[in-house]
């Protein structure tokens, strides 16, 4: 009887302390701010013959 009279109390106040885990969804939407710079050079070797064409005859190539 005492067995139970020690034991019976103790395995409810185990019991109460167990972790509760719980998932809840937030409020507020997720905000992401990227902020991203882009650099990029472009680099074009032209052969002395075309660079000569192409100097001669700018208004071809001009926008």
């Amino acid at each position: 009887m005492r067995f139970l009279a020690f034991f019976l109390p103790m395995t409810f106040i185990v019991l109460g302390c167990t972790p509760r885990i719980e998932v809840v969804t937030p409020d507020k939407p997720i905000i992401i701010d990227l902020n991203i710079k882009i650099d990029h050079n472009i680099h074009i070797k032209v052969d002395k013959e075309i660079e000569t064409l192409i100097n001669s005859n700018e208004a071809l190539f001009s926008s």
